[in-house]
């Protein structure tokens, strides 16, 4: 072996004075070919016949290695093996070289030591007469090598060609200034990738900078010096290496310290270029974002935002990155990603299911980002067959060998509404376009091994589902798999070994044929009814050939052993078995193989039963759906229980009454919850989760409850007013009013909770019912009788359960014998006027020995006394509700109570209601009777206070109205209109309306005999037909500021006519007045761009359709008429300013609680040229903080905020449309303003005042999330300021603010304070040091601590060595008050007072320690410890054990 030391810019290491020999020269050669290119030449299959003829016949040998080891396998630098001349092409070496070699450098050396100079003069003469001829052959020599190369790289282009890779990375280095520091690293990659720097994301020019940066590129080692570092070299360096195949970055920091006390000077001047990164905050916004997408397979999507950097700098280039699923995504053939300069797009070429997922836009600039991010959805392409279910997805290729490679993919989430029978498997090789079918039956689990690939060949995959109605399309198609060794791919991925500086060169000895041993590890890892896959690892004594292997299976329970590929043995050590019978077992072994023959066979496996060892995963659990937005819907979900190798979840939906589940994402979910968009609005939906593994999907879970898709809700507050209704031995009917807030929602049912009570005290809280009562009043059961009771309730709507009431009062279970009926419950109070209203009430449910034959209603006024009841009837009503019409009085507060009766008497009364307030509220309405043109007769209701939750409901004698035979009703908008089918005197009766989720708005009608005969009269006279309107004449502002008069007719024909009059003038079509007359739709409009002076007056639009007509008219005079005006020109204007940037809203100042002031903004209309400067005191602003975009808001923090930040900011928008300014004045009271909020924010930060004790006295200390230069405080001793001295002192140290009080005494005892001053009313942190409670000892402590503390005098050695069998005894003086304790501890074990060890404490001042008998064992560690309530204090000691004999 020939050891070769070579620097790392690999310079031949032969002198230019003497020529090198020529093996030597030509090993160089190829090497440095080598470096550049490849490591070793690997001559393609196609050249095998000139091989054949060119070659001489030898063994096969194995791979050889080309590092370096050390004795402890480090590697210390590369193996070049010398080429045999025999193998002219294969080496590199013709015969006549061969006999050069031995004229090596070696063979020189010890040869010249023994020859006359004549001989050398020979030898040198015929190596001369050779060297053209040699020189000539060289030449060929390396044009075929180069030839060839071109032919393997063209043959199998996949396998050579891959992305960058660091071998090395950049280190982060920390230097002084004025130092050299230098980052490095080594990168591999074919084609050769291309190495930029960057600082801070800013590529580094060299002759941009003379003498201070310097780039050296060398053998794929790069590397970045940079000269006399400065605080300004502070900063992030990114190493990029991009070639055709990817792009891949490397990150290092720099950190510049300063020696303490050098000058300011030193700090580098403002630098004026391009680029200037001191002192300069970017702000970034993400604007005109992408919103939730959804696509289809085979669409391209692009999704993008636009990315205001300020201030905008020249050729300045942020980082911008795509992310799916917190994947980062890379630049390929499925995903294009372009930079514009202000705007990021990725577009999506050929979506399939693989690219649904949440997109995330990250954009870096200096040490932070900002992030943008939405969900695409990508939903199946339509099937080519009817009724075939959806294509895979995520087909991917694992454990890839020689000849084998597995393939698994994701079941689609559509099976085309029949059960999928199986999947097929094809496979293509990369640079042909034919598919070939790899199994010949669908399989079912969706992972398939795949045999038979030719070695050295690129290959695709792509999957198919198929059931009954046919195959579906196929999958996106895999990576390209090459079916190679790992060790080879991983080889031709780039790895190598870090440079060392040696270069060892070596020859290879022929090794004569081994038979292979046996090979190792044989187990089975994976095993379906449909294949069995075996792995092993190689043997280690196999010779220098490759091998190859046969397998063989064996039927449990027998010894005939049977080979499975008798024609052709596997290369690979993975193996798949087909066609083995379903529920037997087998045991299997493996021989190796090579031209030296067969060897042994392996260990057995164990046996192994053919079926699916995975379980379809169980279904999920229960699935509950809550409201998000008004398209969306948040699904949870119970995990499906002890599921094995989990892929994810699928979500379905439903509209409920269809029965047409339709999938939510079609690329399954791992988590336990997920948002389903792209909902209606206002439907019902009911949502099933399937699980899926391997194995296959799980049987749906149960439906979820229905729910209608809006806005979220929240649960209601609790409800009050328990009472008893009824009570027997063993149950209680309670009654409760309902929440004052029902969160947005209608209650959904109540909860009841009981509790027993005994001698007074309350025990645990019990569910009485499981699922919800609807009404309020329920029955609780299994009570003991004559025992004490507490109730409460929950009420439950679909944001969840509430909290539960306050306990009721305490209630005695015993049964009523009363004669008379029970309380009236559920008062509700309607149709509140100034004079009048409705009570509403339910009958007792316990009714007492007779039926209840009528109610009795009380009135008084909610402040009177008890005795103000008085009755509102003086006979008995027979309904359940009562119009009060008398005894109210406008402005006054009443409440109600109602009394049942039945022949025994009047019952008690109910709970009294809540007062009511006599008064009519403003915007109140009434139902109003209706005949139209038709004669229909109608009761309409309007409410201008509707919510998104708002009904209206309609009642007949207070009893909703659910059957449509006698009256149709119709809502639209705020109004709701209630329409007679066929009047009778069957409708008589009071009808009332209802709006829920609002302030009461109710109003009745009361239909008597003589009322109904006059509107049905009315509606018979109704002979002259008019022209219906929708609405009248109406006036609205569009963009741009025109103004609109429109109105709508409700029934009109297509020969209708319409005038349009102006003050008596008619008007007519033309540049001023532009008409339209929608027939379809009976919209009838008139636009104007704009209002003069002289278009004030009447506008009157009249329709004519044979003999009906109409006219409306709108007056547009004063101030109505200005208003309209000035409201048209503001519009335009704003339109103006909106056709180029513009601020929504201006900018203002926020505080967060980390005390970071940042000034936001919000802005629109956006594009890439938009640039947003900011501005301080008229001057760009250079903060060191970088500018955020999100979501169109522009923000600019100030993290530490102080004097020096007060002035006037400002920013501009501006592109080439136009500009918009928004002020901030941050001077004298805004700025004090400012600071103020952030002392504010100090101040509630702060802890508690807290008491230390120290050596020198008392301390008080506070600490601050964050403290400021300019924060005011003030320490306060009873109240009073306190006058600091060389006594008393306060500081500051990081966020603990301090008052030291030294050698305290009795008149510092008393209440200290520390107050924050805000501006406002400050914040004050106080203590009391009383010397007395928990700071007795911190008081007392301070003057004594160095005088009281525990303390071990002296005494104790420090080591003691005593002979076996020998007594020892230590002794040692204490002090300390109050009395120490004292632990005597052995190898930091506590010792026991014993025969063997004795402890003694005498006097209070000495301890002694003594060990009667001494024994080896008593060696060891020792320590005393003392202590105190002021302290603690050890001494160790060590004692050690010898016997005479090893004295001796």
């Amino acid at each position: 072996m020939l050891m070769i030391n070579m620097p790392r810019n690999l310079i031949c290491p032969f002198s230019s004075s003497s020529t090198p020999p020529n093996h030597i020269h030509l090993s160089w050669m190829l090497l440095h070919c080598c470096t550049d290119t490849i490591l070793c030449l690997r001559l393609s299959s196609s050249y095998s016949d000139l091989e054949e003829s060119r070659l001489s016949p030898m063994p096969k040998r194995a791979k050889p290695t080309y590092l370096a080891m050390d004795k402890e396998n480090q590697i210390i630098g590369y193996v070049v093996p010398i080429f045999r001349g025999s193998h002219e092409y294969a080496s590199g070496f013709s015969d006549t070289e061969e006999a050069r070699v031995k004229e090596s450098a070696g063979y020189m050396a010890r040869r010249n030591l023994f020859t006359s100079g004549l001989e050398m003069e020979r030898t040198e003469q015929t190596s001369r007469k050779v060297s053209m001829r040699e020189s000539a052959e060289r030449i060929c020599l390396s044009k075929r090598i180069y030839e060839n190369e071109e032919h393997h790289k063209r043959m199998n282009k996949d396998s050579l060609m891959h992305a960058p890779e660091f071998v090395i990375k950049p280190r982060s280095h920390t230097v002084w200034e004025k130092q050299c520091v230098r980052l490095h690293c080594t990168v591999s990659g074919w084609p050769e990738p291309r190495v930029v720097w960057y600082k801070n994301n800013v590529t580094i020019d060299p002759m941009a900078h003379p003498g201070k940066y310097k780039l050296e590129s060398s053998y794929n080692v790069h590397s970045l010096e940079i000269s006399r570092c400065d605080f300004d070299d502070t900063a992030q360096y990114r190493v990029s290496a991009m070639n055709s195949k990817g792009e891949l970055s490397s990150f290092a920091s720099i950190v510049v310290k300063r020696f303490k006390g050098e000058v300011e000077e030193a700090l580098p001047m403002p630098r004026h270029g391009l680029i200037s990164e001191y002192g300069i905050t970017f702000d970034t916004h993400i604007v005109d974002g992408f919103g939730v997408s959804f696509g289809r397979e085979g669409e391209t999507m692009s999704l993008g935002a636009t990315v205001i950097i300020s201030p905008n700098l020249a050729r300045y280039q942020p980082e911008v990155q795509w992310y799916r699923d917190d994947v980062l995504l890379q630049p390929s053939k499925w995903c294009h990603m372009h930079w514009s300069g202000d705007k990021a797009t990725l577009t999506l070429t050929h979506l399939n299911k693989e690219d649904e997922g949440l997109y995330t836009l990250r954009i870096t600039t200096k040490s932070k980002y900002e992030t943008y991010s939405a969900y695409v959805f990508v939903r199946d392409a339509d099937a080519e067959v009817e009724g075939a279910p959806g294509a895979p997805l995520d087909v991917k290729c694992q454990d890839a060998n020689k000849d084998y490679v597995i393939v698994t993919w994701k079941q689609p989430a559509v099976d085309g509404g029949s059960s999928i029978l199986g999947y097929f498997v094809d496979r293509c090789e990369v640079g042909t376009t034919h598919w070939s079918q790899c199994n010949d039956t669908p399989i079912k689990f969706a992972r398939f091994p795949v045999t038979g690939l030719v070695e050295g060949r690129s290959y695709t995959f792509r999957v198919r589902a198929v059931n009954k109605s046919g195959m579906s399309r196929p999958s996106r198609v895999s990576e390209v798999v090459a079916a190679m060794d790992p060790a080879d791919r991983a080889r031709m991925r780039g790895t190598s070994a870090p440079w060392t500086g040696q270069i060892i060169v070596t020859e290879e000895e022929p090794a004569e044929g081994v038979v292979p041993g046996r090979p190792k590890e044989l187990e089975v890892t994976e095993a379906t009814k449909n294949y069995v896959v075996l792995s092993w690892k190689p043997p280690g004594e196999r010779g220098h050939e490759g091998i190859m292997y046969y397998v063989e299976k064996c039927v449990s329970g027998t010894d005939s052993w049977q080979r499975v590929n008798t024609e052709i043995p596997v290369k690979s050590p993975r193996f798949a078995l087909f066609d083995l019978a379903e529920g037997k077992a087998y045991s299997f072994r493996v021989r190796c193989c090579n031209s030296a023959g067969v060897g042994e066979p392996s260990e057995a496996t164990e046996a192994t039963t053919v079926g699916d060892k995975l379980d379809i995963p169980s279904a999920p659990g229960r699935v509950v759906p809550t409201r998000n937005t008004d398209t969306s819907v948040v699904v949870s979900w119970e995990a499906s229980r002890d599921a094995k190798e989990l892929v994810g979840y699928y979500i379905e939906a439903s509209i409920v009454g269809s029965n047409k589940f339709e999938p939510c994402n079609n690329k399954p979910v791992k988590g336990t919850r997920f948002i389903c968009h792209g909902l209606v609005t206002g439907e019902s939906y009911v949502f099933r989760v399937k699980a899926l593994n391997a194995a296959g999907l799980s049987e749906c879970s149960q439906q979820s409850e229905a729910i209608e898709v809006k806005a979220a809700i929240a649960s209601p507050t609790p409800p009050y007013g328990i009472s008893v209704l009824e009570c027997v031995r063993d149950s209680m009917v309670l009654a409760w009013k309902q929440p004052t807030f029902i969160g947005g929602a209608d209650i959904t049912g109540y909860f009841v909770d009981y509790r027993e009570v005994i001698n007074g005290v309350p025990g645990t809280w019990h569910e009485a019912n499981v699922k919800a009562v609807s009404d309020r009043a329920y029955r609780v059961s299994d009570l003991k009788e004559n025992r004490k009771y507490q109730f409460q309730v929950r009420a439950a709507n679909m944001a969840g359960v509430g909290i539960p009431s306050l306990p009721s009062g305490t209630f005695v279970c015993e049964e009523w014998t009363i004669a008379v009926p029970g309380p009236p419950h559920d008062l509700q109070v309607t149709e509140v006027r100034a004079n009048t209203l409705v009570l509403l009430y339910k009958p007792p449910v316990y009714q007492g020995r007779d039926p209840v034959n009528g109610f009795y209603i009380d009135i008084k006024e909610a402040d009177a006394e008890e005795e103000a009841w008085r009755g509102v009837n003086e006979k008995a009503v027979l309904t359940n509700y009562m119009k009060v019409r008398t005894l109210l009085k406008e402005g006054e507060t009443y409440v109600f109570r109602v009394r049942a009766q039945n022949k025994a008497g009047v019952g008690k009364s109910s709970e009294p209601t809540e007062p009511v307030l006599a008064e009519t509220k403003p915007g109140t309405t009434e139902i109003v009777v209706d005949v139209d043109d038709d004669g229909v007769i109608s009761m309409n209701f309007a409410c201008s206070n509707l919510t998104p939750d708002s009904k209206f409901v309609w009642s007949k004698n207070y009893e909703e109205i659910t059957d449509d035979t006698r009256i149709t009703v119709a809502t639209s908008g705020e109004k709701s209109k209630a329409t007679f089918n066929m009047p009778a005197e069957d409708d008589i009766g009071i009808y009332s309306c209802a709006v829920t989720h609002t302030d009461g708005a109710c109003s009745s009608y009361t239909l008597s005999a003589e009322e109904l005969k006059k509107l049905l009269e009315l509606s018979h006279d109704h002979k002259f037909p008019i022209i219906p309107l929708k609405t009248e004449l109406a006036v609205e502002l569009q963009e741009k500021g025109r103004i609109r008069f429109w109105l709508q007719a409700e029934k009109i024909s297509a020969n209708g006519k319409i005038e349009y009059v102006f003050n008596d003038n008619s008007l007519s079509q033309g540049e001023k007045y532009k008409m339209n007359f929608n027939k379809d739709t009976g919209v009838i409009e008139m636009i104007m761009e704009s209002l003069l002076p002289e278009d004030e007056g009447t506008f009157t639009f009249q329709l004519q359709d044979g003999k009906a007509t109409n006219q409306s008219s709108l007056v547009l005079i004063g101030d109505v008429f200005k208003g309209l005006q000035k409201e048209s020109a503001f519009m335009r204007k704003e339109w103006h300013r909106k056709q180029g940037p513009h601020f929504v809203e201006y900018l203002s100042y926020e505080v967060t609680p980390e005390c970071c002031v940042i000034l936001k903004c919000k802005v629109g209309n956006i594009k890439k040229e938009t640039v947003a400067l900011w501005y301080k005191d008229g001057r760009e602003v250079k903060g060191d903080e970088k500018l955020t975009f999100t979501e169109g808001v522009l923000k600019l923090e100030i993290a530490q905020i102080s004097k020096k930040d007060a002035g006037v900011y400002e920013i501009v928008l501006k592109d080439d449309r136009g500009q918009d300014t928004s002020t901030l004045n941050l001077t004298e009271q805004g700025f004090r303003d400012l600071m103020n909020e952030v002392f504010s924010n100090i101040a509630n930060s702060s802890t508690a005042l807290k008491i230390q004790s120290t050596d020198e006295g008392i301390r008080l200390y506070s600490f601050v999330s964050y403290y400021n230069e300019a924060l005011q405080v003030t320490w306060h001793h009873k109240d009073a300021a306190i006058a600091f001295t060389d006594r008393i002192k306060s500081g500051v140290v990081g966020e603990q603010l301090w008052l030291q009080i030294t050698e305290p005494t009795e008149k510092d005892k008393g209440k200290y304070a520390i107050e924050f001053h805000d501006g406002k009313g400050g914040l004050k942190r106080t203590v009391e040091l009383s010397g007395q409670g928990e700071t007795t000892a911190e008081f007392q402590m301070a003057p004594y601590f160095l005088y009281n503390r525990a303390r071990v005098a002296g005494g104790l050695p420090d080591v003691v060595t005593i002979q076996e069998l020998k007594a020892l005894n230590l002794t040692c003086n204490i002090s300390g008050e109050p009395l120490p304790e004292v632990v005597w501890l052995k190898n930091e074990r506590e010792i026991v007072s014993d025969g063997h060890y004795v402890m003694k404490f005498e006097a209070g001042k000495y301890a002694s320690f003594t060990i009667t008998t001494v024994n080896t064992t008593d060696s060891g560690k020792y320590s005393i410890l003392v202590k105190n309530k002021y302290g603690t204090e050890s001494a160790d000691f060590t004692v050690s054990v010898f016997s005479p004999d090893s004295k001796k």
